[in-house]
């Protein structure tokens, strides 16, 4: 009977020395059903594409567990610890091309993009229509910025422009935007309008950056308290209505997910437009392990995955997707288009601009 449970005992240990082997061998990401962990900081619009149901089950047929955190694209540039990620995604190309410099990394990943648009109204489209800041381009409508320039540079209040009983307010007409210390979408913006005081030229010297810097710090600043999320300011648009926001800097597959939801969010007079020019914001994933790599491969091939991005209000690398789900709710195709400035150039704008802020 001894000797039995000898050879018994022996044998289990044996089996669970195998086991450990087996399993120090093998993935370390594996979680205990066989699916990888694949760890990834994203900038914060994309949080909704990773947790929706559906594309997390897309990603687990690929034997795969998405896991992120959400971060400012500055903030993954520049300051975040990378080490523990196999992917960063940020939502602009200056920040995507400042982490490939840093980390040597030659390959990337573009599987979806959304240009920067205009939450607003519309009496708000009307009035400034009548105005001749708003016009037509096409088949949709955008706001030109130099005129809007003329106007913010003026100081022009809402209740002072002509014929105005739409919306009468005291308050100066300004863009609302996060805050360019901390978000994107700010960045964006700021690409867009600093091209426009540039004399329509990307902005790339220390002069044009001198020249161009006090109209812009007036841009954000006069608007007072910002937040740091582009998800903010939008909600309060959609909850709060005209009076607080009349215009509202967003992404613009943010108004376009919340159409395609159809859960009511979009009526009453609510209206995207689009400024001119306006900027793409490209989200790029660079794969910084062999996991966040096979993550960037199944966004830009996987049909599945590009079909659920266009339901979520992306732009995809196939126009297909795109136009099946949103049909004329929005453009194909956007004309005035321009690049945003260096990685360098825009981090300086930014930082000159927050100083101000004391």
């Amino acid at each position: 009977m001894k000797r039995q449970l000898s050879i018994g005992l022996a044998v289990v240990l044996l089996v669970a020395v195998v086991v450990l082997i087996v399993r120090g061998s093998g993935d370390e990401n594996a979680t205990a059903d066989g699916k990888t962990v694949v760890k990834g900081v994203i900038g914060s619009e994309k949080v909704a594409f990773f947790n929706d149901k559906r594309v997390i089950d897309a990603f687990a047929k690929h034997g795969l567990t998405v896991q992120v955190d959400p971060a400012g694209s500055r903030q993954i540039a520049t300051s975040v610890d990378l080490g523990k990620y196999d992917f960063a995604f940020p939502s602009s190309a200056p920040a995507a091309q400042k982490i490939q410099q840093d980390k040597k990394i030659t390959t990337v990943y573009t599987p979806f993009h959304s240009p920067m648009a205009i939450a607003t109204f519309d009496p708000i489209v009307d009035l400034l229509a009548k105005q001749g800041s708003v016009k037509q381009a096409g088949e949709y409508q955008v706001l030109d910025l130099a005129k809007y320039l003329e106007l913010t540079a003026a100081g022009t209040r809402w209740d002072q422009l002509p014929g105005n009983t739409a919306y009468p307010a005291r308050k100066n007409v300004l863009l609302t935007t996060t805050d360019p210390r901390n978000s994107n979408s700010a960045a964006m913006y700021l690409s867009a309008v600093s091209f426009v005081a540039n004399g329509n030229a990307v902005v790339s010297s220390p002069a044009a950056e001198a020249a161009v810097l006090p109209a812009m710090s007036k841009l954000f600043l006069d608007q007072g308290y910002a937040q740091n999320s582009t998800e903010a300011p939008f909600e309060d648009y959609l909850s709060a209505g005209m009076g607080k926001s009349p215009m509202v800097v967003i992404y613009e597959s943010q108004f376009l997910d919340r159409q395609t939801r159809g859960d009511g969010s979009i009526q009453g007079g609510r209206r995207l437009l689009y400024p001119s020019p306006t900027v793409l914001s490209k989200h790029t994933l660079i794969p910084l392990k062999d996991h966040g790599d096979q993550v960037g491969k199944l966004l830009t091939s996987d049909p599945e995955l590009a079909k659920l991005a266009a339901e979520l209000g992306f732009r995809t690398n196939d126009p297909k997707y795109f136009r099946d789900v949103v049909g004329d709710r929005a453009p194909a195709d956007l004309i005035d288009v321009v690049e945003p400035p260096s990685f360098e150039t825009l981090e300086r704008l930014l930082d000159a601009i927050g100083k101000q802020y004391g």
